[in-house]
């Protein structure tokens, strides 16, 4: 074993004293901090927001202090179809209504898997891991198809916006403590020897609560719902009472069977053309698991071309916080050059990144658009955030290609877009992941 001596300090010393560049970048970095003094102004003039091909989009949105980013640009990806049918310039759903439902179902999906692991030690890895974040912002894009499927989407103005909508934190907190106190008690009660159907009862009491916190933060839920509007030509229209199924079947209209979502983890312990699924991650109990089909990254790429020359925005997840300068909405992988300030840069592949707990997906956004060179590759990414218009361009951010190979995780598109031989997979047995493992994180970052 080796310990820290005053001779290594010493050595330290000498040897940074003996640089003179070192005492520049530390006045820079204590003047600006280690990003600032990092960038590199070259990345800039790569990345001149224009694209070769793009599709529509609405009005930048902002998810403000919540973690919805996910909802965010699946409603934003849908809102193209409800644009087009409603012959409008933008349009917005209520992200507040889905965050609703989320937080109802991830409570019984939370409650049922305490109830399915009762006869488990309260400290194996599973119940703790069950216990440590119950019902977080966060979800993946399988995990959003089945609410739309349940429940539909209405327009913004059928349930806007609440106080505890867009900042979630303490109703995340109060909810998590009383779903721990629940769950606490469930096993209270299998010790006393209740049975299964005596669980469920007591649970059903308990989802009671959770509803009725709901309501007071977030509103009451729209059974049926009239939407007032004016049209391009300024000509006026009204839906009435419409339900929320009825009003995503009819005016968005995706067939969400035919939407596949293809991974990229490079990792030795997932193959490429095998379909995945992550234990005990969902939201709603009922419906179809999470299922993801492994893949180069160069399939991920080439489906999201595809859609986007078809007109259709992709949903994706990414791990945003790397290499991106949130100020101007360049994501690169040079963007900031670490070697010239600190000495080296992180040299870690994409699969270790994952292997090594330094990456995973954790925000959910759109590509709008495309720019390809003349044999038609990629060389930048249009994206549409959820972060409001202070940052990117007027919330628009620019992607390379190169960042796009090693950040991003995850597409959804529909199969047409996919190569048949990833598709194949869909029909074979499907291989359960861990619930920790790296690619059941949850986008969900502010």
């Amino acid at each position: 074993m080796m310990k820290i001596t005053k001779e290594s300090l010493d050595q330290f010393k000498d040897k940074y004293n003996g640089d003179e560049t070192n005492r520049a970048v530390q006045n820079a970095i204590a003047k600006v901090g280690i990003n600032k003094s990092s960038l590199d102004n070259n990345v800039t003039r790569r990345h001149n927001f224009v694209f070769s091909d793009e599709t529509k989009k609405g009005a930048i949105t902002n998810q403000k202090s919540s973690g919805r980013c996910w909802m965010f640009a699946a409603l934003n990806a849908a809102r193209v179809d409800t644009m087009e049918k409603l012959n409008v310039e933008t349009f917005e759903f209520s992200q507040n209504y889905t965050l609703f439902w989320d937080k109802l179902e991830k409570s019984n999906y939370f409650l049922d898997s305490i109830i399915e692991t009762v006869d488990e030690p309260l400290n194996s890895r599973l119940v703790q891991y069950l216990l440590m974040d119950p019902v977080q912002d966060g979800g993946q894009w399988d995990m959003f198809s089945g609410i739309l499927k349940k429940y539909g989407a209405v327009p913004k103005a059928a349930m806007p916006e609440t106080y505890h909508s867009s900042n979630t934190n303490e109703l995340n907190q109060l909810l998590t403590a009383k779903l721990r106190d629940f769950a606490a008690k469930i096993r209270g009660s299998y010790k006393e020897g209740k049975t299964t159907n005596q669980l469920i009862e007591q649970k059903e009491a308990y989802l009671y609560f959770v509803y009725s916190l709901l309501v007071k933060t977030l509103g009451e839920i729209p059974e049926t719902f009239t939407y007032e509007y004016r049209d391009k030509d300024k000509e006026f229209h009204r839906i009435s009472e419409i339900t929320p199924r009825e009003f995503f079947k009819k005016y968005v209209a995706w067939d969400l069977e035919e939407r596949v979502s293809l991974i990229n983890a490079p990792t030795e312990d997932k193959p490429f053309g095998k379909a995945y699924t992550v234990k005990y991650l969902g939201t709603i109990k009922e419906a179809q698991p999470v299922k993801y089909v492994n893949a180069p990254i160069d399939a991920l790429k080439n489906a999201a071309v595809q859609s986007i020359k078809e007109g259709e925005p992709v949903w994706f997840g990414c791990d945003v916080g790397k290499m991106l300068d949130r100020e101007s909405g360049i994501m690169d992988d040079r963007t900031y050059d670490y070697e010239a300030t600190l000495g080296e840069s992180v040299e870690l592949t994409k699969a270790q990144r994952l292997d090594y707990g330094e990456s995973l997906l954790t925000h959910a956004m759109v590509l709008v658009g495309v720019d390809l060179d003349e044999k038609g590759n990629p060389i930048k990414w249009k994206v549409e955030n959820s972060w409001g218009d202070k940052s990117g361009d007027k919330g628009i951010y620019s992607m390379s290609d190169k960042w796009f190979d090693e950040y991003t995780y995850q597409v959804a598109v529909k199969r047409t877009f996919i190569e048949t031989k990833w598709l194949k997979s869909l029909e074979e047995p499907v291989i359960e992941l861990e619930p920790w493992d790296p690619m059941g994180a949850l986008a969900r970052l502010k």
